[in-house]
């Protein structure tokens, strides 16, 4: 085993491009957990939004049309937990978990009764997400094999943890989302609308986590496998608390568990057995989360000492 064959240029690309899909999944998380709404459903939105954009791809021959119609759907399952859980107080883990197993199933079934297949389904006609080639780059080694040939929706999430770091903590939008996840009876006094303020942060995550689905299965690659998101959802959950819901933060958590499958990938070429591989990213996930909850436990116990001291 040479280190020169595993820690090299493209270990990079190869990082950032598994870490994509759960970036995706994470900000959709950390969307609504501004709002203080955790978001359990995203595994579920993430894989509806997968098959429709393959689904639309394949039937209309165009990757926009696809990603667009996955955002939708992912805004439409969002809505339903929305109401279900603003309107009619339900449980919003319960909904979540709920959501999940309806996508599973759903997703079964419309590509059976819809395009006639079972398990997997990859088709010439199915147009993926365009890669972005840079030409001044093709001699450039290092930037050549990190950095060309990134598809459109790679390059966009870098744009979109951006955005949301900026949307949440500079604009007057993102200080009453805020305002309504830590004290949302403070909010509603200052006369901010608590369930529409809600409402919208979920609308947005639906968008997300559809946007993130798509780019699962136009993206990173051009098919539909039943259960593709492989708890990538879950994942994104994780990230999100690692990074609490901060953006940059949640989206360093995610580069962590791209870097554990990629590491993995690579040390199954020298003989380490596919199970270890496979268990790399549990492992990683259990492990941020450990770092996470450790991490606020002792802030809290910090916190705690302080105002004692105070008194």
């Amino acid at each position: 085993m040479t280190f020169s064959k595993i820690f090299n240029a493209s270990l990079i690309y190869s990082t950032f491009r598994t870490a994509t899909p759960i970036i995706y999944a994470a900000l959709c998380a950390a969307i609504t957990q501004q709002a203080d709404i955790l978001n359990i459903g995203t595994e579920g939105i993430m894989l509806f939004g997968a098959f429709m954009a393959v689904a639309v791809s394949y039937l209309t021959g165009s990757w926009a049309l696809g990603v667009l119609v996955a955002m939708l759907g992912g805004l439409c399952i969002a809505m339903v937990m929305a109401v279900s859980h603003l309107k009619f107080r339900s449980d919003i883990c319960a909904i979540g978990m709920g959501v999940n197993m309806f996508a599973v199933a759903i997703t079964k079934f419309l590509l059976n009764a819809w395009l006639k297949q079972s398990g997997t389904f990859a088709d010439p006609k199915i147009i993926a997400i365009p890669k972005v080639h840079i030409k001044a780059f093709e001699k450039m080694g290092f930037l050549n094999d990190t950095f060309n040939d990134w598809t459109i929706t790679e390059w966009f999430v870098i744009l979109l943890v951006i955005i949301l770091w900026f949307v949440f903590y500079k604009t007057v939008w993102g200080l009453r989302i805020r305002a309504v996840g830590r004290m949302a009876q403070a909010a509603q006094t200052a006369g901010i609308n608590v369930n529409s303020m809600k409402y919208q942060a979920i609308a947005i995550s639906g968008l997300v986590g559809g946007l993130a689905g798509a780019h699962l299965s136009l993206g990173y690659s051009a098919m539909f496998v039943e259960n593709m998101t492989n708890a990538r959802g879950f994942m994104g959950v994780a990230a999100m608390y690692f990074g609490g819901a901060h953006p940059i933060f949640t989206a360093l958590g995610c580069l962590f568990f791209g870097f554990t499958d990629s590491i993995g990938a690579r040390l199954q070429a020298y003989g380490v057995p596919s199970q270890l591989v496979l268990l790399m990213p549990y492992v990683a996930t259990i492990l941020v989360l450990a770092i996470s909850m450790a991490t606020k436990k002792a802030m809290e116990n910090k916190r705690k000492s302080s105002l004692i001291t105070a008194a």
